[in-house]
């Protein structure tokens, strides 16, 4: 079998290479240099149902050209902060699947927006904490938001939970 990201003839021969029903589109290799993203990541993008792609017959993955921009909003979606979950189901919000449009990703961006909103203020609070608790070194049994007797914050989940803001007891 060929390579996914040089050669663009089948098995028998023929050069289906770069156009298709979905029109022009890109070899894995090609996605991969104008994406700036490893090969491996495209594969994993697609493995996850971030990313489809469709087989010529000798086997070698074809993306739509759209796809360009598909993976530029997973990447703006990432450095958001937002997990593949979250970027898994905003997609999929999408009729047929299809790259979001600047409409689409106002309101997806929207939707984004308590979960940004919540972290930022999670982010600020861990910020202004830092530097009255860890940074002081008392280490206070009656005060220290790190103290955690009986590990009883440990219901509310894991990490330093009066630390992220969790009410103490």
């Amino acid at each position: 079998m060929a390579s996914d990201s040089s050669d663009h003839t089948d098995d028998d021969g023929t050069d289906d290479a770069h156009d298709g029903p979905l029109g022009p589109t890109l070899t894995i290799g090609e996605l991969a240099a104008r994406s700036g993203l490893a090969t491996s990541a495209l594969r994993f993008y697609e493995k996850e149902g971030l990313l489809v792609s469709k087989r010529t017959r000798g086997g070698q993955r074809r993306y739509a050209r759209s796809s360009l921009r598909r993976v530029a909003f997973v990447r703006a979606a990432q450095e958001l902060g937002l997990t593949l979950g979250e970027i898994r189901e905003a997609l999929a919000s999408l009729p047929d699947g299809r790259t979001p449009t600047k409409h689409d990703w106002q309101r997806l961006s929207r939707g984004f927006r308590a979960t940004l909103d919540a972290r930022i203020e999670g982010l600020v609070r861990l910020r202004d904490r830092l530097d009255g608790c860890i940074g002081c070194g008392c280490l206070s049994m009656k005060s220290c938001a790190l103290y955690n007797a009986g590990d009883r914050a440990a219901k509310r989940g894991s990490g330093a939970r009066y630390l992220i803001g969790d009410p103490e007891p």
